[in-house]
C-alpha cells in the first residue's frame, strides 16, 4: 500500500541592517527591527496562519487518516515568540491531535554540519531541547537546513540517537534507483533516509499557479492519479517543501489550499495513505544504502552546495565566520551566543551568491551578492572583535582546546560526584527509615513511666494535708 509522507519547513529570515565599516567597535546591534516584525508579519498573514489552519481542518475532517510532519528553526521559534504567538498557538493546536510529528533540525537553519562537527551537536541537542519543551516530545528524526545530507554527516546525525533523517532523491546520487523506497545511510545502517520525490514537491511549490506550466491548472485527483500510477512496489512517497510555499511562492488566490484540503480524500479513494517519517521508519524495511560522499541539498538544479559556498565570496566569509567558532563555544555571553545563531544562518551565505539558478532571490536590502558580503563582513568584523575581547588571538587553537578538554573532563567529573552523592542520599535515607521505627517505642515506653509518677507526686500532698 502506498503512503504519502508530507513535510513542510518553517525557517524564518533574521534581516541584518546596513552596517558601515565606521559602525565596527560602537555598534553592537546587528538588526533591522522593523523588517524582523513587518516579515514575520506578513508571512503569519499569507501563509502561516490559514496554512496550519487548514492542516488542523484536514486532520480533523479525515478522523485523524491525514497526517503531516514539521520541523521549525530555532531562530523562527524566537522570532514567532516575540512577534507572532499565535503561530505558536496553531501549532500546538496541531500538536494536540497526534497526527503531526515535529521534527529536528540545526537551531541556527545553518551550515555546521559541513565544517565543525561539535558546533553542529550543540545546536542540534538545544533544538530537540527546546521542540520537546514546546510540543512535549523530543524528535526522533532529524532534517538537516536545506536537507544537506552525506555520509559523514549521517553518520554524526546517527551517532546523535536519531532513527531516520530526511534528505533529497537527487538524480546525480540515485542513478536509476527510485526515492520510493525507504533507504539507510552507509556508514551507520541504524539511520534510515526518506528521499524526497522533487518532482512531485515542486508541482506544488514552485509549478501551481504558473498558467504557463503544461498540467495548470492542478487538481487534487489528477495529483493523487500521478502517485497511483507508481509501480506499486514502489511504497514511499516523500513530499517535502516550504510551509511559505502555501501562500507566498503559491498564493491563496491559486486556490492552493483547496487543492491540499482535497488531497487526503481523492487519496483515501485509492488506497492511499499518509504517514509521518517515524511511522514508515517503524514499518518498513530499508531497501539498499545510498553513498553520498560529497554533501547533497535540495536547492537549484545542482542539488548540491554551491548555493550558500559556491564562491569565492561566500567561502571566505563562511571559513571567518567559524574561525572563531571555538572561542564562541567557551564563552557564556547571551548576547554573543545569539549573535552567532543569527549569523550561522544559511540565508546570509544565499544572498551572496552569483549563480544563475532560474530561481529569483530576493536580497532584501542588498543591492548585489558584492553589497550583501560586504554588509555582513563589517558585521562579522565587530562580532569577531568582542569574541576577541574575551579570549584574545594569542590565545591558539591548542591552548583552546586544552582548556576544551579541562571543561569536558571536569563536567564529567561533576556528573560522576553528582550520581555518588545520589547514592550517598539515597542510602541515608534508608538508613533514616530503617531506624526510625526502633527508637519511637523507647520514647513512648519512656512517656508511659513518667506518667504514673506525676500523678502520684499531685496526690502524697493532699494526703499530708488531710
Amino acid at each position: 500500500m502506498k503512503t504519502i509522507c508530507l513535510y513542510f519547513e518553517i525557517h524564518q529570515i533574521v534581516h541584518l541592517k546596513r552596517y558601515r565599516f565606521f559602525d565596527i567597535g560602537t555598534d553592537h546591534y546587528y538588526y533591522d527591527d522593523y523588517a524582523n516584525e513587518t516579515g514575520m508579519s506578513d508571512v503569519v498573514e499569507r501563509s502561516y496562519k490559514p496554512a496550519l489552519s487548514a492542516l488542523i481542518e484536514m486532520v480533523k475532517n479525515s478522523d485523524g487518516a491525514f497526517k503531516v510532519a514539521l520541523s521549525v528553526s530555532g531562530v523562527a521559534l524566537e522570532q514567532m515568540e516575540m512577534h507572532a504567538p499565535c503561530v505558536i498557538d496553531l501549532l500546538n493546536q496541531l500538536n494536540d491531535t497526534g497526527c503531526c510529528e515535529f521534527l529536528c533540525e540545526p537551531y541556527s537553519h545553518g551550515l555546521s554540519s559541513l565544517v565543525n562537527e561539535d558546533c553542529f551537536r550543540e545546536e542540534v541537542k538545544r533544538q530537540s531541547d527546546k521542540i520537546k519543551q514546546l510540543f512535549g516530545k523530543a524528535p526522533k528524526v532529524f532534517r538537516n537546513s536545506s536537507l544537506i545530507y552525506s555520509d559523514e554527516i549521517g553518520a554524526t546525525v546517527a551517532g546523535m540517537g536519531f532513527k531516520g533523517m530526511l534528505t533529497e532523491g537527487a538524480k546525480h546520487v540515485l542513478g536509476w534507483k527510485s526515492p520510493h523506497y525507504l533507504y539507510h545511510c552507509n556508514q551507520a545502517p541504524s539511520l534510515k533516509l526518506l528521499l524526497r520525490d522533487f518532482k512531485l514537491s515542486d508541482d506544488i511549490s514552485l509549478r501551481f499557479s504558473n498558467a504557463d506550466w503544461s498540467e495548470y491548472p492542478l487538481f487534487a485527483d489528477k495529483y493523487v492519479d500521478w502517485i497511483a500510477a507508481l509501480p506499486q512496489e514502489e511504497q514511499v512517497i516523500n513530499i517535502f517543501m516550504e510551509l511559505s510555499a502555501l501562500g507566498v511562492a503559491q498564493p491563496l488566490s491559486s486556490n492552493i489550499l483547496e487543492f491540499l484540503k482535497a488531497l487526503p480524500a481523492c487519496a483515501k479513494a485509492k488506497g492511499i495513505t499518509f504517514s509521518t517519517p517515524s511511522e514508515i521508519i517503524g514499518k518498513l524495511k530499508s531497501v539498499s544504502q545510498i553513498d553520498v560522499p560529497y554533501p547533497m541539498s535540495w536547492c537549484d538544479e545542482e542539488r548540491d552546495i554551491s548555493p550558500w559556498l559556491g564562491n569565492p565570496l561566500q567561502r571566505e566569509a563562511f571559513n571567518k565566520l567559524y574561525s572563531v567558532a571555538e572561542r564562541v563555544h567557551l564563552c557564556d555571553d547571551r548576547r554573543i551566543k545569539q549573535d552567532w545563531d543569527y549569523l550561522q544562518a544559511s540565508n546570509n551565505f544565499r544572498f551572496m551568491t552569483t549563480k544563475n539558478s532560474g530561481v529569483g532571490i530576493n536580497r532584501g536590502i542588498y543591492d548585489s551578492p558584492y553589497d550583501a558580503f560586504t554588509n555582513y563582513m563589517n558585521i562579522l568584523g565587530d562580532f569577531i572583535n568582542r569574541v576577541n575581547s574575551l579570549y584574545p588571538e594569542d590565545v591558539d587553537d591548542e591552548e583552546l582546546n586544552s582548556l576544551l578538554t579541562t571543561i569536558k573532563n571536569q563536567g564529567e567529573e561533576l556528573v560522576e560526584l553528582h550520581k555518588e552523592l545520589d547514592k550517598l542520599e539515597s542510602k541515608l535515607e534508608k538508613t533514616k527509615s530503617a531506624s526510625a521505627p526502633k527508637v519511637k517505642p523507647t520514647v513512648k515506653a519512656t512517656a508511659k513511666v513518667a506518667k504514673p509518677k506525676a500523678v502520684e507526686a499531685k496526690k502524697t500532698p493532699a494526703k499530708k494535708e488531710k
